[in-house]
């Protein structure tokens, strides 16, 4: 059974991925510090899977902690990195708490690891294209100024690993997953994406709202230029997305995959904030209070993926819709109002 090295693992997509990964064969190895996770998510992975996971709290940041993780965990023959802050607004405000954590993680762990032969995905962004000039984009698509610091961290990671394949010393083989916009909750509604404090993604602030932690939702603009003058985003069920982290080890695996290789990850469609709160309330039956705001610093004004790639090479693609989606989060916002972690 190939053991999988999970940085991040009792976060949003991390533990979602953990359960994916069970179910496909493969022996997760949790790694978190808690930072922005809770480490109760181990109780509900235990209750989704019949046993608890493998789990190291550790701070990827902290050299020799990373380096004792190798002697605990040497026989490992994946690793999926999502362990980075992520919120795009937080990294406009406080950019060198984004660059010093999402760049010494990510080069403690590839030093750590280097000599051995290692499957390694990546946890990329569509923050990478920054605001496209054509759509669907591609993964041909020329890359363009990143439009915040937590976006420009995903592209210097990306080169980062890119350099370190063509350099030829390393063992690994890479493939980043450039993901769209990862909402909903498992199915059994035990685990789901919860935001430490004030969410910084739409949907948990949605799910919010709709149960009254959150007087109100903002719409950070409605003069864009989409048809009804909000931001565009390409949103993905979670459940398909972890799926997406086995199709990629899976496609490493092959002797014929060497090097380096990215693919977009999503629907291939777009979705307005605006038509994401009438999901909601259609999916639901509950009404949303929301008001327009002024435009969020950071924010691109639309983007969604052409995912062919990801269909016809990785053999994969989503299965979930925008209800499903809406309805899952929703169900996982009243368990935790119900079973507070």
């Amino acid at each position: 059974m190939a053991k999988i090295l999970v940085t991040g693992g009792l976060g949003f997509i991390g533990s979602h991925t953990v359960v994916e990964l069970i179910n496909a064969g493969y022996e997760p190895v949790i790694v978190d510090d808690l930072s922005n996770s809770n480490v109760k998510i181990l109780d509900q992975l235990t209750k989704i899977l019949g046993r608890k996971p493998i789990f190291h709290q550790l701070d990827l940041c902290d050299e020799a902690g990373v380096k004792q993780l190798l002697s605990a965990e040497p026989d490992i023959d994946g690793i999926i990195h999502f362990a980075a802050f992520k919120a795009v607004g937080e990294s406009v405000e406080f950019p060198l708490k984004y660059y010093r954590n999402n760049f010494y993680s990510l080069i403690n762990l590839l030093n750590t690891y280097y000599s051995k032969p290692v499957n390694f995905v990546f946890s990329s962004s569509c923050t990478v294209y920054g605001q496209p000039d054509q759509l669907p984009v591609t993964e041909n698509a020329s890359v363009k100024p990143a439009e915040s610091p937590y976006g420009n961290t995903k592209q210097i990671a990306e080169e980062i690993l890119k350099d370190m394949i063509a350099s030829g010393g390393s063992r690994y083989k890479v493939i980043a997953l450039r993901y769209f916009n990862p909402v909903g909750a498992h199915e059994s509604a035990l685990i789901g994406e919860l935001p430490v404090g004030v969410p910084q993604n739409l949907v948990p602030f949605v799910t919010q709202t709709a149960i009254g932690k959150r007087e109100k939702i903002t719409v950070f603009g409605n003069d864009y230029h989409t048809p009804d003058g909000s931001c565009i985003r390409d949103y993905i069920h979670v459940v398909d997305l972890a799926k997406a982290h086995v199709a990629a080890l899976k496609l490493m695996e092959q002797e014929s995959f060497t090097g380096y290789d990215v693919f977009n990850i999503g629907t291939g469609k777009g979705t307005s904030v605006l038509e994401i709160i009438d999901a909601f309330e259609r999916s639901t039956g509950e009404k949303l209070n929301f008001v327009i705001g002024p435009r969020r610093p950071g924010d691109v004004e639309q983007v969604w993926g052409d995912v062919t790639k990801s269909t016809n090479v990785l053999g994969w693609k989503t299965e979930l819709d925008i209800d499903t989606m809406m309805a899952s989060a929703w169900a996982w916002e009243k368990y935790i109002a119900n079973n507070p972690l």
